[in-house]
């Protein structure tokens, strides 16, 4: 439950939710106790996703708004509840435009992906309830130029950045951006089945060897919807399969294993876990236990001990422990320390070293479905915290997230 028994369910306005990511999130927010407002331009897709919402779950307000249309924001947020939530989802793309093609299309696309988001925050400020989440969908396109698609890369490059100085501007707000990869969409789908995608090239660069599904992105939105993510303010979490890591030339190996349940529930352990102060916590919260039927997850905090200068060989050691004990369909989260101010520059080198080696583990395991992470400890950092992050990092719900370093914290 996000609030206790007594109090009402929360609120989140969704937009862009009548399919792909935003349907699938709809649905999974649905589920877990949200009271939904639900905006589209399509009216007949926000009908169909009515008449699958579940039995037992809070019934949507659904919206109909062309969010292109800043009247018509105004006009929306006049309409919805106090919200603790808002997801900026909805965007266009533009197959085949150059850069600079001038025509309606360009102009809807910056008003959709870059201008809507910022005028539905402020047109919601006054519905937003203490200690709101933003969360705004980007893109890898946001992080890496993709050309013939028009403004899209530069579109959604400017999502990332608002995302960062709105959360300098309301730190009493959690605002994070979303980067998903290639997702699996009834629109890939169909590119698919007429034969205008290739689904094995597609997937060639993806060390996880498969797309991600609706599901996925709507598991992460979920959290970043949550109390949970406040650790993460102003920060894009990658979600991707691993392929932003991913430098390499040759085609990947597509996935070995299936698509696991999200739900599995978590079979933790921890290694050199020594700091009292996480190992007071996650004892408290999650203490290790073999279960049946669960992910397996390993927390190794021996990086956290390592003297400067020896992280590298640290996270070596504690990569190989893994791997003789995993062989597929299991996560690996490492915890480092934040760089020290006064790090001696010849050591400096170390600590970019470990992280690169977490982004390259999690290409060559990504095809047995092994996934590392890494979140980066700052100084002074509650060790509580960080535990509804590591609740989503390392269990089943993540299992599209790989080689990527977190900074919890980093933001404030």
């Amino acid at each position: 439950m996000i609030r206790n028994a007594t109090s009402s369910p929360p609120a989140v306005l969704l937009t862009g939710a009548g399919a792909g990511i935003g349907r699938a999130t709809a649905l999974r927010l649905a589920r877990a106790g949200w009271h939904c407002v639900l905006v589209d331009a399509d009216a007949g897709a926000l009908q169909r996703l009515r008449s699958a919402w579940p039995a037992d779950a809070i019934p949507p307000l659904g919206l109909v708004a062309d969010l292109t249309d800043a009247a018509q924001i105004e006009a929306l947020a006049r309409d919805v509840p106090q919200l603790d939530a808002l997801i900026n989802n909805a965007g266009l793309s533009a197959g085949g435009a150059d850069a600079l093609s001038e025509d309606a299309a360009v102009a809807r696309l910056l008003a959709l992906n870059l201008a809507a988001p910022a005028r539905l925050v402020q047109a919601c400020t006054p519905r937003l309830r203490s200690g709101a989440r933003i969360v705004n969908v980007a893109s890898g396109a946001g992080l890496r130029a993709i050309p013939w698609r028009g403004l899209y890369s530069p579109s959604k490059a400017g999502v990332i950045a608002q995302t960062q100085a709105l959360a300098r501007a309301r730190p009493d707000w959690t605002v994070t951006a979303l980067s998903p990869g290639f997702v699996r969409t009834e629109l890939v789908q169909r590119l698919i089945e007429s034969e205008r995608l290739d689904p094995t090239r597609a997937v060639a660069k993806i060390p996880l060897g498969r797309m991600a599904e609706p599901e996925d992105m709507a598991e992460a939105l979920c959290f970043l919807a949550s109390p949970g993510a406040r650790v993460l303010s102003g920060q894009l979490l990658v979600l991707d399969g691993g392929s932003s890591v991913y430098g390499g030339s040759e085609a990947l190996p597509p996935a070995e294993r299936p698509t696991l349940d999200s739900q599995l529930p978590l079979a933790l352990r921890c290694a050199d876990v020594q700091a009292p102060g996480w190992r007071e916590a996650l004892a408290a919260w999650a203490p290790e236990r073999e279960r049946a039927n669960a992910y397996p997850a390993v927390l190794d905090g021996a990086a956290l001990e390592a003297a400067p200068g020896n992280m590298l060989e640290t996270v070596r050691r504690s990569a190989r422990r893994f791997c003789a004990s995993h062989d597929a369909q299991a996560s690996l989260t490492l915890l480092l320390p934040a760089a020290a101010p006064d790090l001696a520059w010849e050591l400096a080198g170390d600590a970019a070293a470990a992280r690169m080696l977490v982004a390259t583990l999690a290409a060559e395991w990504g095809k047995r479905g092994l996934r590392v992470n890494a979140l980066e400890i700052a100084r002074g950092s509650a060790p509580a915290d960080c535990l509804p992050l590591l609740d989503y990092v390392m269990g089943a719900r993540a299992q599209f997230l790989t080689g990527q370093v977190l900074r919890p914290g980093a933001g404030h």
